[in-house]
């Protein structure tokens, strides 16, 4: 069901897309695109409204086949404007034979093929009565009702008082030599959450000089262990740059000495083998500093193998702990149960089988429905069928339910959670660009893209089906994640409906949509290249494997990653991605490129960068800096374009054309803020500018104040000399929520009275920026 809403809203999307660009690709016959919005409208709605009552008999089969035709129609929209801008005959039509003949022809064969599907839909529905139930009345939209877990309350935790006291004890005890602590129990039992708790414990905080996480996955980096843990521990965010450029051994020796000598508590969670113990062991000094290692595994063999011991072992919750449990996940630690509900609530909780991860989630799912008692005994005959199964399967089973009774819109996004690698923090940031631009977020009247999205999120997050891992400085949730159970679950479901392939790529991979290809897919050994000629219709590849990669034959794709996931820029040493920033370039219908290369090297970047016609997102991760072209200012789509420094060229002479999508700008060398660039970003939110050239004054930082919608602002200088003349007329627009200055020379009265003034600043960070011995306050700076 996922995958058929997602192609829908895709489909519509793109036809919108075209429809709203000032130089559209492809002329689309008007009559036709009313037909097709109007079935592909009434689908949809069948879709939203429809979705919980259809059987599996009748659901399955009719979910892809409504699938398949709006992909349809898709492609061959989508194979026109492709073959249009690089002026190619029409894939499949030899010779010159009218081909935008054949394109009205295909498409108006794909309306016919979906109004079949309408009028198939108008018997099932006549079939299943025009009058919804009660239960879907009971059924209400995302975000319409308030969670106990919401994006900023701590998720309820109970039963872990015993076990708690006793890692304490282990953790404070007078044992002078560095003791290896396991904790042991099946998946979504609550380890993670227990060592959690004790790793924020104030005793444990002011007791250990050092405390270190890092979580391992089955296919684990030692690396990366060793980068996360320095990592935790680092708090400058420049030094976290530079501790990603360091070699394996290099990340050991740092990580080594750091600890020599000090009291620390390192956190090793999700362990899966010993072998990540015996290459990272050797790193933690053994310094009789009453030092202590915490590990969290399903596998008490692997604890034994380790510590010598089996562990503590996390017990499930008694039937009064479960209930405990789920009424403070539903109704909030005041766990306010109307009695109407207590009895059918304890059935839910049994069924849980004192597992606190399916409490949860199901908690999750009753947090965002009516409270009424015909809905919860639905959920409890749901559960009823598969408390006979084993452990494992038994909670999956429980999550499903949970996912089943997501509304429609919800699921695309879900599901692509499984693009992330294992255990790996996911950049918040990043995953609403990815979702934006897969184009399956149904627009809300009024909202940006982004707005939409975030909202989707915070609905996730409600219904504890993301995991929030950290929160920035303003309170915003910057990393999640979700547990392995539900990462399970998106895997099984996505490839069952086809929305997105990954592991053994080799397989039936010719009609995917998104591809998906890890490290771990490396060790086939097989030529990922050669597998990806048969994808011609996918849209999205999603790839951290390196090795040689061929992108010839993704003619359609819309989403290209092949970056590393950190969010950091570096140089390629000895580890050069074997693809050309010219064979990205050649994919016309992108709207995420986020790779590693240097541009300066590639003679026609500046040539094919104006043919990206609907553009969204550009990342580039290469330390170089990059002059762009001035075809930049004609990609009426770009979101957001992030480089590690780049000339912006003069928008061209007498073209009046305005970048009203644009959001992010980074990093820019030499920002020139004339009045004509303003006019042209008016919906800028977020810039990084730096710069290293005072031999002008033309650079008009008087003008950052007319950037109304700009939300954040990092200014950066290399070097001192010429700054007081930039900085004589610099003025921040009142909308700043967060202001980064590095180098910058101002005086402490311009903190005062530049930046003490603006009324919504909630961060402000200052690197080497002011002069002067004292900062005097004036009454009323900073109010926010």
């Amino acid at each position: 069901m996922a995958a058929a809403y997602a192609a829908l809203v895709s489909l519509v999307h793109t036809i919108e897309q075209i429809q709203h660009h000032p130089r559209p690709p492809v002329w689309l016959d008007e009559n036709q695109v009313q037909s097709l919005q109007e079935k592909v409208a009434f689908l949809q709605d069948f879709l939203e409204d429809y979705s919980h009552r259809l059987s599996q008999e009748h659901g399955d089969g009719l979910m892809v086949r409504i699938a398949d035709a709006a992909h349809a129609a898709e492609d061959v929209i989508e194979s026109r404007i492709v073959d249009q801008i690089l002026d190619q005959p029409t894939s499949g039509h030899g010779g010159k034979m009218s081909s935008i003949d054949h394109f009205y022809q295909d498409l108006q064969n794909e309306i016919a093929h979906m109004n079949l599907i309408k009028k198939e839909v108008i018997e099932i529905k006549g079939k299943m009565g025009l009058i919804q139930d009660q239960l879907h009345r009971d059924s209400v939209p995302a975000g319409s009702l308030n969670s106990s877990t919401s994006m900023g309350q701590k998720q309820a935790v109970v039963g872990i008082d015993d076990v708690l006291n006793e890692i304490m004890d282990k953790l404070t005890g007078q044992h002078s030599s560095c003791r290896i602590i396991p904790i042991v129990g099946m998946g979504g039992i609550g380890k993670t959450t227990l060592a959690r708790n004790v790793c924020q414990n104030p005793l444990i905080v002011q007791y250990f000089d050092i405390r270190a996480w890092v979580t391992v996955s089955q296919e684990y980096s030692t690396r990366q262990v060793l980068l996360e843990l320095n990592l935790d521990i680092e708090k400058d965010e420049g030094n976290k740059k530079k501790l990603r450029q360091k070699s394996e051994e290099e990340l050991g020796e740092i990580l080594y000495k750091t600890l020599s000598g000090r009291r620390y508590l390192i956190i090793m969670d999700d362990m899966w083998t010993a072998e990540v113990w015996d290459n990272v062991k050797f790193f933690f000094p053994n310094n009789n500093s009453e030092s202590r290692i915490m590990i969290t595994t399903r596998l008490s063999n692997l604890a034994f193998q380790i510590s010598g011991s089996h562990g503590l072992k996390m017990n499930f919750l008694d039937e009064d702990e479960s209930w405990d449990l789920l009424c403070k996940t539903v109704f909030g630690e005041e766990s306010n149960c109307p009695l109407e509900l207590e009895e059918i609530g304890r059935k839910i909780a049994e069924h849980c089988k004192g597992l606190p991860l399916s409490i949860v989630v199901i908690g999750g799912l009753l947090g965002k429905s009516k409270q009424t008692r015909h809905y919860w005994e639905y959920i409890v005959e749901n559960l009823s069928s598969i408390v006979s199964l084993e452990d494992n399967e038994r909670c999956l089973r429980i999550l499903y339910t949970s996912y089943h009774q997501l509304p429609v819109h919800l699921k695309p996004c879900f599901l692509y959670m499984r693009v992330f690698p294992e255990d790996r923090d996911i950049r918040v940031s990043q995953l609403i660009k990815l979702w934006v631009a897969e184009g399956f977020l149904k627009p809300i009247s009024g909202k940006s893209m982004e707005k939409v999205a975030e909202k989707y999120f915070k609905d996730l997050i409600d219904r504890n089906l993301i995991l929030v891992r950290r929160f920035g400085f303003s309170g915003r949730i910057r990393f999640c994640n979700v547990h392995d159970l539900l990462r399970d679950l998106c895997l099984k479901e996505a490839q069952k409906e086809k929305f997105l392939c990954c592991h053994d790529i080799r397989k039936g991979i010719n009609a995917q949509r998104r591809i998906v290809v890890h490290q771990n897919a490396s060790k086939g050994k097989h030529d990922i290249s050669q597998v990806l000629q048969s994808a011609p219709l996918a849209r999205s590849l999603i790839c951290d494997f390196q090795g040689a990669l061929v992108f010839d034959s993704l003619r359609l794709l819309r989403v290209l990653n092949v970056a590393d996931w950190d969010g950091g820029y570096s140089r390629n040493q000895g580890q050069q991605d074997e693809y050309s920033s010219e064979a990205i370039f050649k994919l016309v219908n992108s709207r995420y490129l986020a790779f590693r290369a240097d541009l300066n090297s590639s003679s026609r970047f500046r040539s094919l960068l104006h043919l990206l016609w609907n553009l969204q997102t550009v990342i580039v991760k290469e330390m170089h800096v990059i002059d762009a072209p001035p075809e930049i200012w004609k990609l009426h789509q770009l979101r957001h374009a992030q480089f590690y420094w780049f000339h912006l060229p003069d928008p061209p002479a007498g073209d009046e054309f305005v970048l009203e999508n644009l959001q992010t700008m980074s990093s820019i060398l030499n920002f020139k803020c004339s009045e004509d660039v303003v006019k042209r970003i008016p919906n800028i939110k977020k810039l990084r500018i730096g710069y290293d050239d005072f031999s002008f004054s033309h650079y008009c930082l008087q003008n950052l104040d007319r950037l109304h919608k700009l939300e954040s602002l990092a200014c950066t200088f290399q070097s001192r000399p010429g700054r007081s003349l930039l900085l004589n007329n610099l003025s921040f627009p009142h909308s700043l929520r967060k202001l980064n200055l590095y180098r910058n020379g101002l005086h402490w009265e311009d903190v005062a009275t530049k930046i003490g003034s603006l009324p919504f600043l909630e961060v402000l960070k200052l690197f080497d920026a002011v002069m002067g011995p004292k900062w005097k306050q004036l009454k009323g700076n900073f109010a926010a």
